[in-house]
């Protein structure tokens, strides 16, 4: 599938008003979500289209069964793919993100599963924090700061 836009993925997303908060972003940016199984909820609950409010029913929205069924679907090129982690080595105002890029963020209790990380050091980034007692922050608030990182250049930034 060849479209230039980025995209969202969430893999293994368990809290239900994070995919809904995200969703709503996404339609507000015209970018897919991608959500890669098994989910903490379902999708028909009260509490995703609550969080993305009316705005649920906009939301373009892809399923996979796991990470490996993304990937043979897809096939993203490496330099596509930005995975964002609490530890990233790079922060996110490091890359120039690509226009057809693949923002990747793991579940909220664990992040990413290190198999995907695998060989992906360079890929790997993360949103500063600068108090120590915070151990993360919230995936609809990082993955919103992050996506309007990425699309600065775009939106006139």
């Amino acid at each position: 599938m060849s479209d230039a836009r980025m995209k969202m993925v969430l893999v293994t997303p368990e809290i239900p008003y994070n995919t809904g908060a995200i969703g709503r972003t996404c339609v507000a940016l015209n970018l897919e979500l991608i959500l890669i199984k098994p989910y903490g909820f379902s999708l028909d609950e009260k509490s995703v289209r609550r969080a993305g409010t009316d705005y649920w029913k906009h939301v373009t929205l892809s399923e996979y069964d796991d990470w490996h069924s993304f990937l043979t679907a897809r096939q993203p090129a490496r330099d596509q793919l930005y995975f964002f982690e609490e530890h990233g080595a790079q922060t996110i105002y490091a890359p120039t993100y690509a226009q057809d890029a693949y923002l990747v963020f793991g579940c909220e209790s664990a992040g990413l599963p290190r198999s995907i990380l695998n060989d992906m050091d360079d890929r790997v980034f993360s949103l500063p924090m600068l108090d120590t007692r915070v151990r993360s922050l919230n995936l609809a608030n990082v993955a919103t700061a992050v996506i309007y990182q990425a699309m600065r250049p775009q939106l006139g930034g």
